[in-house]
């Protein structure tokens, strides 16, 4: 089915607030294309954009990618080099396009450890699309959610300690707040591609009832259409947050 035609089927009712995507598969894909695995990075491009432009254009709120992880410091250092650069270029070459959207970006992890020019133009492009309203994108760069899980763990500790905060006043709010995605909603749904069954350290609170979907095609081939036939699975599912099918209906 053409893209025009799966946009036209989806359920403007029935839309996820929140899409997550752990974008794999640029390394392997170049691999097969008898390439660097430099080269899938950059052509993973194109499939960011259209997971930008899809949400853009059916009105998901928020959008958030699997950029960088903690982990992802233990690659060749030529890769790291190369993922670097390629978000800066993306970060200037993107600006005016998220102004015109109407889009405002927003970071978790751990910048401080990022070169020092990038945390210039993330801070940049968050300060001048903050006033944004129509859709938010949010970029996961040096995440990791145990390590988050455990800077929130920390805070509350502090809290505790000084005394502003009771242990016995602590609940999933309390936990929400400390976590890097504060003020953005839960996931509802989690796309993986590249095949692999497995959510790598991305999310874990904030996924607890996400539907969850993995995809056999590696990053750089991921469209539109693809994305569009996500959200009609996804709306497709009967969500129960621990009730029965009955007491949905």
């Amino acid at each position: 089915m053409e893209e025009e035609e799966l946009k036209k089927r989806i359920d403007p009712e029935k839309l996820p607030r929140h899409v997550a995507i752990i974008m794999d598969g640029n390394g392997r894909w170049a691999k097969n294309q008898g390439a660097e695995r430099t080269f899938g990075h950059r052509n993973g491009i194109r499939a960011v954009r259209d997971a930008i432009n899809a949400c853009n254009e059916i009105h998901i709120p928020y959008l958030t990618l699997y950029t960088f992880s903690t982990e992802n410091w233990n690659r060749p250092q030529e890769e790291v080099a190369t993922l670097m650069t390629l978000l800066s270029e993306t970060l200037i070459e993107e600006e005016t396009e998220m102004i015109t959207k109407g889009l405002r970006l927003h970071v978790i992890g751990d910048i401080t450890a990022l070169p020092d020019m990038v945390q210039e133009q993330l801070r940049h492009v968050m300060d001048i699309t903050r006033d944004n309203t129509r859709g938010n994108l949010v970029l996961a760069l040096n995440y990791g959610s145990q390590r988050e899980i455990v800077k929130a763990v920390k805070e509350i500790a502090d809290e505790v300690k000084d005394g502003s905060l009771q242990p016995a006043d602590i609940n999933e709010q309390t936990i929400e707040e400390h976590l890097y995605t504060k003020g953005i909603p839960p996931v509802d749904l989690v796309v993986r591609t590249s095949g692999e069954v497995r959510i790598s350290n991305f999310l874990l609170w904030q996924i607890a009832y996400a539907e969850l979907q993995f995809l056999d095609i590696y990053w750089p081939d991921f469209t539109k259409k693809d994305f569009f036939n996500c959200i009609l699975n996804y709306q497709n599912k009967e969500r129960r947050y621990g009730k029965t099918s009955e007491q949905i209906q």
